[in-house]
């Protein structure tokens, strides 16, 4: 039977600071909760806030693999490698930190917010040369069916290229509509982060901002309620 852990969205840490208002799936920076450290290879699962015109100065990060996803306002991002990018709504971003990168991240709007979901997943190994990647992925290839916006960069799968043998998938499941995943190794876990929507999976009803992990079985399936906006994150457990 499959283990489950269900992280209800009022559960998670929470800290405002007024320039960013910041939600955590696992215990990051002043939140520390022992049962939540990490699920399997993926570390940290931030939904962040920015106000208009703030951000993340200059900070260093190594042996990271850095995945940003924009829902909402334009996030300008600098590093050490010398990119300058801007990253915006469908946009998806890359970042392995290898043996060190430092790197800045700021809301390109003065006026308007920007809402992103960062990603901390664990490399297979570490001392990997840093690299930076970015793509758009367009909303239609995610309708009712997995979009992989991330796969192992030793693996011909479509989306950005991570060193992890993990995978994310973005669907937008219409209401009434399920979907089947099959994992690609006995030893991973899924850990389903519903954006919007309402989903069940397991037996287990996940609202906006709900997650539930799912390991030891071999599938999964997500049934929408509504019309939803699905992060299915597949990960090894021990790595």
């Amino acid at each position: 039977m499959a283990k489950t852990v269900f992280h209800a969205a009022n559960k998670r840490g929470h800290a405002n600071h007024g320039w960013l208002d910041a939600h955590h799936s696992f215990s990051f920076a002043g939140w520390y909760d022992p049962t939540r450290i990490h699920f399997g290879a993926l570390r940290v699962l931030n939904d962040d806030i920015v106000a208009g015109g703030e951000g993340f100065g200059r900070h260093p990060h190594d042996n990271m693999e850095i995945i940003t996803i924009v829902l909402d306002g334009t996030l300008e991002h600098k590093d050490s490698m010398g990119h300058t990018q801007q990253i915006v709504p469908n946009e998806v971003q890359v970042m392995s930190a290898g043996t060190g990168i430092t790197h800045s991240e700021y809301n390109a709007d003065k006026k308007k917010i920007v809402n992103l979901l960062q990603t901390w997943i664990f490399p297979k190994a570490k001392g990997f040369q840093p690299r930076y990647d970015q793509a758009t992925f367009a909303p239609a290839d995610r309708i009712n069916k997995l979009q992989p916006i991330a796969s192992p960069i030793d693996n011909e799968d479509a989306g950005l290229k991570i060193h992890q043998d993990a995978w994310i998938y973005r669907t937008t499941l219409e209401s009434g509509k399920s979907i089947t995943h099959k994992l690609h190794s006995p030893n991973h876990g899924t850990y389903i982060f519903v954006i919007d929507g309402k989903v069940n999976v397991a037996g287990q009803e996940l609202n906006k901002r709900d997650a539930l992990g799912v390991s030891e079985t071999d599938i999964i399936e997500l049934s929408a309620d509504n019309d939803s906006d699905v992060l299915i994150f597949e990960v090894p457990m021990t790595f």
